[in-house]
């Protein structure tokens, strides 16, 4: 079987497809964990809890992946999916902020797994110099451009107060990070070519709470009908 990717500038891809790609990397790293040599659309379906038909349609987007009566080669797919994302090659990273969020970030050992490597952190308290998380050296923040320009790194996750993140993200903007992942709860009005991912998390627990009232009263609607 030839696989092809196609060129995803030719084309818009919906932000929807883009959130649901991490998903299928997931599900079908858990697959090949597995031993599950192919699937289905319809049987990743079942387990992703996307219609066979949107799934389909989302993997078209980037070429023909799959093949009529038999169905998905997991191994390639997995492949596949891991280049389109970006994540078939290393990506150097930085923590900024030393706090509670910020190591839990940097204590979380999946991320190299997925090509994300943390180089250092980053903070402001003289007390946490020369000191380290899981084996990443914490520094001060006026070294912060310095080691991102000998270290090539590519990625900052912003874990500080926001009001300091405006600041900070300039800086990590004009020493030359492609990158940031945003915890902090204020946007940055970065240049276009800085990709920036906002994280809020008090928005993200707000949609759990609707979802999860609104449940409630769908339930209980049923039930009196």
């Amino acid at each position: 079987m030839i696989w092809k990717v196609r060129n995803v500038e030719e084309k818009k891809i919906s932000s929807a497809v883009i959130r649901r790609l991490p998903r299928y990397y997931r599900y079908l790293g858990e697959l090949l964990e597995n031993g599950v040599e192919r699937i289905s659309s319809n049987e990743l379906s079942d387990r992703m809890k996307v219609t066979a038909s949107q799934i389909r349609q989302d993997l078209n987007n980037f070429g023909g992946f799959g093949q009529q009566g038999y169905g998905y080669n997991v191994a390639n797919l997995y492949s596949e999916i891991g280049k389109i994302l970006g994540i078939d090659t290393k990506h150097s990273m930085i923590v900024v902020g030393a706090g509670n969020l910020g190591q839990a970030i940097a204590n979380y050992a999946d991320f190299a797994k997925r090509g994300f490597v943390i180089k250092g952190i980053f903070d402001i308290k003289p007390e946490l110099k020369g000191t380290s998380i899981r084996g990443i050296n914490i520094y001060m923040l006026e070294d912060m451009e310095e080691f991102i320009k000998k270290n090539s790194i590519e990625i900052a996750a912003l874990t500080i107060p926001k009001s300091e993140a405006v600041n900070v993200g300039e800086r990590l903007a004009a020493a030359g990070i492609k990158a940031i992942w945003n915890f902090a709860h204020t946007d940055l009005n970065l240049p276009e070519n800085i990709v920036v991912e906002n994280v809020h998390l008090s928005e993200s627990l707000m949609r759990l709470s609707y979802n999860m009232v609104n449940q409630g009263k769908a339930t209980k609607k049923s039930r009196k009908s």
